[in-house]
């Protein structure tokens, strides 16, 4: 089957997946004060953490419009599968489903499934890799649908944040009734339930947070052996690699990655956020 895998820029893709022809990346648009920049390959990481360190506006992100989905559904391939935000997070997903209605009125027939991933991140692109390794072996429309569905909804995410404030003064702590005691420098541990952020744990400093997350990670892995382990990080590859060694401790898993956070997930992980999906 010919397939094409169509991702938002909150998919934080390794250097092979965004070689891979197969992949397509629809940015989202960043926000920091009167400044606007698409969430694309031209992101410069360090210039942009500057820019929201000085400036007293909080950053914020803009879904991509139906049409970029549109467009990108506009190709040779027969089936297209679609990663987006957690639809509980981002009008993204809406904004690919409605794409894929437009294309169907305009053009016709064609296999597009758009999954909300229940997540951000590296649980996108853990989604995105699972999609690819079906359709590499041969697998049919209707059972990488099914199958990509099951993987999402057993997948588990995690992160530790120097910082909630991006997310709260964005709307994405909606419901969360737990009350963060920065003054004593508490950092929570954070999780997703169906796409939904939830707290898990708190630890005091933001190394034994991310030691208490390691732990969550591995009391909950369940036949982690034949699972990757992804790794997101806002420019703190030290920490990330020490998450990845505490982990890797505690449970043996297929294989890891460690990537660095694109331009949406830096800006609500914010400098030196951890985000973890298995």
């Amino acid at each position: 089957m010919d397939y094409k895998i169509v991702v938002d820029s909150c998919c934080d893709l390794t250097e092979e997946l965004k070689a891979d022809s197969h992949f397509q990346v629809i940015p989202l648009t960043l926000q920091v004060g009167d400044t606007v920049i698409t969430d694309d390959e031209k992101f410069d990481q360090a210039a942009y953490l500057e820019l929201v360190r000085t400036t007293p506006d909080c950053p914020k992100t803009a879904c991509p419009s139906p049409e970029a989905f549109k467009e990108a559904y506009d190709c040779d391939a027969e089936a297209v599968f679609v990663v987006t935000l957690s639809q509980h997070l981002s009008g993204t997903y809406n904004s690919a489903v409605l794409g894929r209605t437009l294309y169907l009125e305009e053009k016709g027939k064609k296999q597009i499934a758009v999954f909300s991933s229940d997540s951000a991140a590296v649980g996108e692109v853990k989604i995105a890799l699972k999609i690819r390794e079906l359709a590499e072996a041969g697998k049919s429309f209707a059972e990488i649908v099914r199958e990509v569905s099951d993987f999402r909804d057993h997948m588990k995410t995690y992160f530790v944040l120097e910082t909630l404030d991006y997310l709260k003064k964005n709307g994405r702590l909606t419901g969360l009734q737990a009350i963060f005691a920065t003054v004593l420098n508490i950092k929570p541990v954070m999780g997703a339930d169906k796409g939904v952020i939830i707290k898990l744990d708190q630890a005091r400093g933001i190394d034994k947070a991310l030691t208490k997350m390691s732990q969550w990670v591995a009391k909950e892995a369940r036949e982690a052996e034949d699972k990757i382990l992804a790794i997101a990080h806002t420019n703190c590859p030290e920490r990330a690699r020490k998450v990845k060694e505490q982990i890797c401790r505690l449970i043996k898993v297929k294989d890891v990655y460690i990537v660095n956070t694109a331009g949406v997930s830096t800006t609500y992980a914010g400098d030196g956020g951890v985000i973890i999906a298995l």
